[in-house]
């Protein structure tokens, strides 16, 4: 039996003792090189891009001789304004890249010795910087197309006799969400979240049809389950179906690698953070994708690719501040 990926020599390249035994110096040379590599990690100004400038003694800060402003080497970054060390930040981005199943901001903060607060921000950082990065465009070749619903759990009461049909609307809390995903059998991931109860109007995995439309190139070959709004995708693709009553793969049909993204992602929901509330559940959806598609890539690849995404991303208007907007609230 062939050896799983993960099991193999080539999937482990990143040694966690190695980034959290670096120096603050070693952590700013890292970062430096892979933030302005065009310039062998010399300081660039995010502000008017130029390369001259004074280091400012008694501070790890640079000035501009262009504009004349101050700037850090994660200004303008997704950790623009970070309070936590470099090399920490480097230690959390290479804990965050092992969890294969994704990475909850408890364990984290418990890891890294720091607030949930300051874990659940950091996290979701990280998550804008990887969706941010990512590759955009048409799928192409063959595409399969899904969905899956996520939260709205009623707990059913304790005694038989008063539990109602939680399937019936008037039952059911108003939170549950769709994921829908469409996926290339070898290839990329692309991900949408419709909530079920929007402006009155309730929404289902019937709006994958535009989603759908929409991410996919003229020509693919659309692999489907035999779900009726899927129908409508016959006019503008070729298009395979698959009844799952009857089996997972028929005549050359399967939806087999985007069930394998929901299971990634379900995994994580139930396993790794138990609840994901639904303002939140794009961005974990995106991460999983991006797992699943850097799942045969070692783990130094993929904390290589974060760093990168990271330093590219520009300063979140999110998650900058976010727990003083907050409690300002």
């Amino acid at each position: 039996m062939a050896q799983h990926f993960l099991l193999s020599p080539e999937a482990k390249t990143l040694s966690l003792t190695k980034v959290l035994r670096m120096s603050d110096k070693d952590a700013e040379t890292a970062f430096r090189a892979v933030r302005w590599a065009e310039t062998d990690g010399e300081p660039i100004c995010p502000e008017c891009g130029s390369l001259e400038h004074y280091d400012l003694k008694g501070r790890p800060v640079w000035k501009c001789k262009g504009c004349k402003k101050q700037f850090s080497i994660t200004s303008g970054t997704i950790f623009h304004g970070r309070k936590l060390a470099l090399r920490d930040i480097l230690g959390a981005i290479a804990i965050f890249t092992n969890g294969a199943k994704g990475y909850s901001a408890l364990q984290l903060s418990r890891d890294l010795g720091v607030s949930y607060n300051c874990a659940f921000v950091l996290c979701h950082k990280m998550r804008e910087a990887i969706a941010l990065a990512r590759q955009e465009g048409a799928l192409k070749g063959n595409v399969e197309v899904d969905g899956a619903y996520f939260g709205g759990y009623v707990k059913p009461a304790n005694n038989r006799e008063d539990r109602q049909d939680r399937r019936r609307k008037v039952h059911q809390s108003g939170k549950r969400q769709v994921v829908i995903v469409a996926r290339e059998t070898t290839g990329r991931t692309l991900t949408t979240v419709a909530k079920t109860e929007a402006e009155g109007v309730a929404k289902t995995e019937a709006e994958g049809v535009a989603f759908a439309r929409e991410n996919i190139a003229a020509g693919s070959m659309v692999h489907a389950d035999e779900a009726s709004h899927w129908d409508k995708l016959a006019a503008a693709f070729p298009i395979k179906r698959v009844n799952h009553k009857r089996a997972y793969s028929e005549n050359g049909a399967n939806t087999n690698a985007a069930e394998s993204f929901f299971s990634r992602l379900r995994r994580a929901e139930i396993g790794t953070h138990h609840h994901v509330a639904g303002r939140y559940l794009a961005a974990y959806a995106t991460e999983m994708a991006w797992r699943e598609d850097a799942r045969r890539q070692s783990n130094g690849n993929q904390f290589t690719m974060i760093v990168s995404a990271a330093a590219m991303a520009p300063k979140s208007a999110i998650w900058c501040g976010y727990w003083q907007r907050n409690q300002a609230e």
